[in-house]
């Protein structure tokens, strides 16, 4: 039931997500903070949407290359630019987090990172698909050579973490990373919660290009 509800958020944030691209909501000339409300205002009216579990990420530029615990100043989207939304909707009790990189024009670099964190992703859900025993370490490292052999350095702190139910399952630890996708973090990543139910995990793929200053991002249900 559990997955069945996330799958449902998820899907109903796809949609949100494509109604905003399909909308011409990313224009260059707005802020960041000016598109984040944007979507929060269309998330609402059009499906429903009033809570988020998470703080929502709009960044632009040089700003794609921070990590989530990041504030950086707000930043205008230019013509040409690279712009990541990462939003994380409450659904029907259930919470959804989906990250998407999206490109203003036709910049190569800015394409190629775009579509290589998503082509990684999708290769490393079906390499993880495989496994029976996996340390959540061991995926982290995993994702880290997916970005090196792409030609760029992982940018995250970690590559993902659980959903479930708002609010989902915290650490026994509140220091402990054992519900995040961490180099620190060793357990199995296919251990029952202290309940016995499975765990549902998001990857989030944050890849940097040092050359070009610019971050490509891409992150869902795994």
């Amino acid at each position: 039931m559990t997955k069945a509800k996330l799958d449902n958020a998820e899907k109903i944030t796809l949609e949100l997500f494509n109604t905003i691209e399909n909308g011409n909501l990313i224009i260059a000339g707005k802020s960041e903070a000016q598109l984040s409300a944007e979507v929060c205002n269309m998330a609402s009216e059009k499906f429903g949407i009033e809570n988020h579990w998470h703080k929502k990420i709009v960044r632009t530029g040089k700003n794609t290359l921070c990590i989530y615990p990041d504030n950086p100043p707000d930043k205008i989207i230019q013509e040409d630019d690279i712009v990541i939304l990462d939003f994380g909707p409450i659904v029907d009790g259930y919470e959804a987090d989906l990250g998407r990189t999206y490109v203003l024009g036709a910049n190569a670099a800015k394409l190629k990172i775009k579509n290589d964190v998503e082509k990684a992703w999708y290769e490393t859900q079906n390499w993880y698909s495989k496994q029976t025993f996996l340390k959540s370490s061991d995926l982290f490292q995993y994702v880290v050579k997916k970005a090196n052999d792409n030609g760029y350095i992982f940018g995250g702190q970690i590559a993902g973490h659980i959903v479930g139910k708002f609010p989902h399952e915290q650490p026994s630890d509140p220091k402990s990373m054992e519900l995040d996708i961490h180099p620190d973090n060793h357990d199995d990543i296919f251990l029952l919660d202290a309940n016995g139910n499975k765990r549902h995990w998001i990857l989030e793929l944050l890849f940097i290009d040092k050359e070009n200053q610019i971050g490509g991002y891409f992150e869902q249900l795994l």
